[in-house]
């Protein structure tokens, strides 16, 4: 217990469609299930254990959790090779076992397993499934069938976001791209690297994280966390933070977070003013989940047990613990 504590890192979050339950992926391959109603009302007073997870799910023992979603009837949990999905009912059972399963195709490699970096819920009872084979499986989440495999990416992806008939992909090959889910191919493309004021060599070319709406895309990673112009892929804002690369980035409303290998997570106006400052315990945040009603919450966690809950979006006001 003394080493997972020392070592754990949180690779993924997600919070319950009721909204009472905050679910983090550990290394170790085990699901924590924290009580999050009970943790964000400010009238209760709360003992070490409220700050403990309330249930544990081991998913698959030696085989890390990367990714979480979740849908109105499932924990959709992707680890290497496979996904799983629990449905919201059994999480609090002894032994909740998965309702089904989807082993993921390597078409880079078949004798090895490819890592599910990222699942998105990007369109309706469909999935869009980043891989650590370069590629992006398009699942319908009702058969478990597999619709596409999208490859337009030269080394894994990192991250997805969507917006419309649109979705983005980000991948270690520094490319951020476009797509038009309609005729599933790419429309545009993005190489931050390539720009001089965005572009860092030392910390490599990659891509961490993506967001985007009606009119920005915003990307980070080894490349400075910049905002990009929509329609005309120009650079808007590159943002002065301090980092050593972007894992997290969202545009929130009128607002952008992001977070990474830094000690601060951020949050910023889309010209680059440093709204807050939030010192977090990770050294690198890999993961962030937020909600607005009924009250706000915003959950950071990576290479710690330690998970950073902040109900303002400003500043730190809890701290749970996977131990």
């Amino acid at each position: 217990m003394i080493k997972k504590n020392f070592y754990s890192t949180i690779l993924s979050q997600t919070i319950s469609p009721c909204e009472k339950y905050l679910v983090v992926g550990d290394i170790y391959g085990t699901l924590s299930i924290f009580h999050l109603s009970k943790i964000t009302n400010c009238e209760t007073i709360l003992t070490k254990e409220d700050l403990k997870p309330r249930y544990r799910i081991t998913v698959k023992e030696g085989f890390q959790v990367n990714s979480l979603l979740t849908t109105q009837h499932y924990l959709v949990v992707g680890i290497v090779g496979e996904i799983y999905g629990y449905n919201w009912k059994s999480i609090r059972n002894t032994h909740p076992q998965a309702d089904w399963t989807i082993s993921i195709p390597n078409q880079k490699d078949a004798f090895k397993n490819a890592d599910i970096n990222v699942i998105r819920g990007l369109q309706n009872k469909h999935i869009f499934i980043g891989c650590g084979d370069n590629n992006i499986y398009v699942y319908d989440l009702e058969s478990r069938k597999l619709l596409k495999t999208l490859s337009c990416h030269t080394d894994y992806i990192h991250c997805l976001s969507d917006i419309g008939a649109d979705f983005i992909s980000g991948s270690e090959d520094g490319v951020v791209n476009i797509w038009d889910t309609r005729i599933y191919k790419v429309i545009h493309s993005i190489k931050p690297h390539l720009d001089d004021k965005v572009g860092r060599p030392a910390i490599g070319k990659w891509i961490g994280a993506v967001s985007c709406n009606d009119d920005y895309v915003l990307c980070g990673g080894g490349p400075r966390l910049s905002l990009w112009h929509y329609r005309f892929l120009t650079n808007s804002t590159v943002f002065p933070i301090n980092d050593k690369g972007i894992h997290v980035a969202e545009i929130r409303n009128e607002k952008i977070l992001a977070g990474g290998r830094s000690r601060l997570f951020y949050q910023m106006s889309f010209v680059g003013d440093i709204v807050a400052e939030i010192p977090v315990s990770p050294v690198t945040v890999y993961s962030a989940v937020y909600k607005e009603e009924p009250n706000k919450i915003l959950s950071l966690a990576g290479s710690s047990s330690k998970i950073d809950i902040c109900s303002n979006f400003m500043y730190r006001n809890q701290q749970l613990s996977l131990y």
